[in-house]
């Protein structure tokens, strides 16, 4: 006589299949956005540093050309410049804010932190902020030192 063994079924319900493509998809939404803010975080590093440099430039052609130099930032129109070198734009998605001496501001949030030949500046800071990062840029105003350090995050 045939004994009679359990059936046993092989394979995966329907259920069991949406709850596992609904995991996938769940995981893959987070890695975009976490690939994207890492993007996002990188740009915001690598404007800082091009920001930082324009700034010594700016401090070394006071100094090398003996005569002030003004590093300008329009945080409106989202622009910086430079001495002598054109004026660049930020990415859509940065912002740019200046905190400098009275007599150098322009506007609401515009102005810019004068060089002078001997080195030393008028001071200030510019801040460059994204998704809740921030970068900021100091320059002192005796000894014209520009130093870059990464701000709060949110």
């Amino acid at each position: 006589m045939a004994s009679a063994s359990p059936r046993t079924d092989h394979g995966f319900s329907l259920f069991e299949l949406m709850v596992v493509m609904m995991l996938v998809v769940l995981l893959f939404t987070v890695a975009g956005v976490s690939v994207s803010r890492s993007i996002s975080g990188a740009e915001l590093r690598n404007t800082a540093r091009e920001i930082t440099a324009a700034m010594r430039h700016t401090r070394g052609q006071a100094v090398i050309q003996r005569e002030e130099q003004v590093f300008l930032v329009n945080g409106d129109q989202k622009t910086w410049q430079a001495a002598g070198r054109p004026a660049k734009t930020l990415p859509e998605e940065l912002e740019i804010k200046l905190i400098t001496a009275r007599q150098e501001l322009t506007g609401d949030n515009a102005g810019g932190i004068r060089f002078y030949p001997d080195g030393a500046s008028t001071g200030g800071r510019v801040v460059l902020a994204s998704d809740g990062r921030e970068w900021h840029i100091t320059v002192g105003w005796l000894t014209g030192e520009i130093s870059r350090e990464r701000g709060s995050e949110q």
